[in-house]
C-alpha cells in the first residue's frame, strides 16, 4: 500500500458514504411526503387550519430508514432545516432519548426547537411548550427517529398518554404538525394501539432484499459504487453468486448492503488494489463478524446456514 493510497482512502470512503441509492421504498416515501408538504403549503397560503397526517417508515435495523428520512429532507431545496439565521424550522428532527418518558421526550423536542428548559416542569406543561415553539418556528413536520422506543417499558396509562400526545400534535387547533415516525417493527404496535391514531397514519414498510428479484440491481449497485470510487470490478466478481452472498451477509437489509459494498471497496483501497474482487468482500465480512473462514458468508459453500447477526462465531455452541 502506497502512502498516497493510504492518505487518500478516508476521503474516497467519505465520498461514497455521501452517495444515496434509491429503491422503491424511497420513491414511495418521497411521493407521500411531498404530497403532504404541498397540501400543507396550500393550506397555509389559504389561511386554512386542517388536521395533519403522519407517515410511519418501518424497517429492521440496517434497512436505512433513518438515512432515507435525512436524505429526503436534505434534497428539498425550499425547506429550512438547520439555518441559525432563520426563525423558521420547517422540519424538526430528533431521536427518542433514553429513558423514553413522555417528559424526557418533550425536553428533547424542545432542545431540537432551540429552547433549553431551565427548570423542572411537568410533562403536560413541557408538551404545551413544544406545541407553542412548533408554531413560533413555523414547523410543518416533526420527525421522530427510533419511534418504537416511545412504547417500551410504558404502563398502559403511559402508553395512552404517548398516543394522545401524538394525536394532539396532528390535531392542534392553531398549528397542526405532520409527523414522520421512523422505527422498527415494534412501531406497528404503537400505531395500532389506538384506531384513531392508526387512521391518520400512512404506513410504509422498507422492502427487504429478495435475491430472486433484486440480483441485477445489487450487481449494478456494486458497479455504481466502484465506478464512483475509481476502482474496477473484476469480471468474475459481478455474478449472481456474489449477489446472493451479499444479500445474506446484509440480512436482506438494503442500507446494510450498501454499507458492506463500501467497506469491501475500502478493503481494495487499503491493499492498493485497482479492482475489487471477492476476496475483498471476504475480508470485509471477516472484520465485521470476527468469524472464522468456515463461517464466512463469502467463503463457505453452505453460506445460507450462517447466522450473520452473530459476532465472533468460531463454530462453538451458543
Amino acid at each position: 500500500m502506497t502512502d498516497r493510497v493510504a492518505a487518500n482512502t478516508p476521503q474516497r470512503i467519505a465520498t461514497l458514504q455521501r452517495m444515496f441509492s434509491k429503491n422503491r421504498t424511497h420513491r414511495k416515501l418521497e411521493e407521500r411526503f411531498l404530497n403532504l408538504l404541498e397540501r400543507r403549503r396550500v393550506e397555509l397560503q389559504a389561511g386554512m387550519i386542517a388536521e395533519a397526517r403522519c407517515i410511519a417508515l418501518i424497517g429492521a435495523s440496517g434497512s436505512g430508514k433513518t438515512r432515507a428520512a435525512e436524505h429526503l429532507f436534505a434534497t428539498q431545496p425550499d425547506l429550512v432545516l438547520h439555518n441559525c439565521d432563520s426563525s423558521r424550522l420547517d422540519i424538526a428532527s430528533f431521536q427518542v432519548p433514553s429513558p423514553a418518558t413522555l417528559k424526557f421526550v418533550g425536553q428533547t423536542a424542545l432542545e431540537t426547537l432551540g429552547y433549553e428548559l431551565r427548570r423542572d416542569r411537568s410533562a403536560q406543561i413541557i408538551w404545551s411548550m413544544v406545541k407553542a415553539h412548533l408554531q413560533a418556528r413555523r414547523t410543518m413536520f416533526l420527525h421522530i427517529d427510533e419511534a418504537q422506543d416511545l412504547m417500551r417499558h410504558q404502563t398502559p396509562r403511559e402508553l395512552n398518554a404517548v398516543v394522545s400526545t401524538l394525536k394532539s400534535l396532528l390535531q392542534h387547533k392553531s398549528w397542526p404538525v405532520g409527523l414522520l415516525l421512523t422505527g422498527t417493527a415494534e412501531l406497528k404496535t404503537l400505531i395500532n394501539h389506538d384506531p384513531q391514531l392508526a387512521r391518520r397514519v400512512f404506513p410504509i414498510e422498507v422492502a427487504r432484499l429478495n435475491i430472486l428479484v433484486d440480483s441485477d440491481r445489487i450487481l449494478k449497485a456494486i458497479a455504481h459504487y466502484a465506478k464512483a470510487a475509481g476502482i474496477a470490478v473484476s469480471a468474475d466478481t459481478l455474478n449472481p453468486d456474489l449477489a446472493a452472498r451479499l444479500v445474506h451477509a446484509a440480512d436482506r437489509e438494503f442500507g446494510l448492503m450498501n454499507e458492506m459494498i463500501i467497506q469491501s471497496l475500502e478493503e481494495a483501497m487499503i491493499t492498493g488494489d485497482e479492482e475489487v474482487r471477492r476476496e475483498h468482500f471476504t475480508s470485509m465480512f471477516r472484520k465485521r463478524a470476527g468469524c472464522v473462514d468456515g463461517l464466512n458468508v463469502f467463503v463457505d459453500d453452505d453460506f445460507e446456514r450462517i447466522d450473520v447477526r452473530r459476532l465472533l462465531d468460531h463454530g462453538d455452541d451458543a
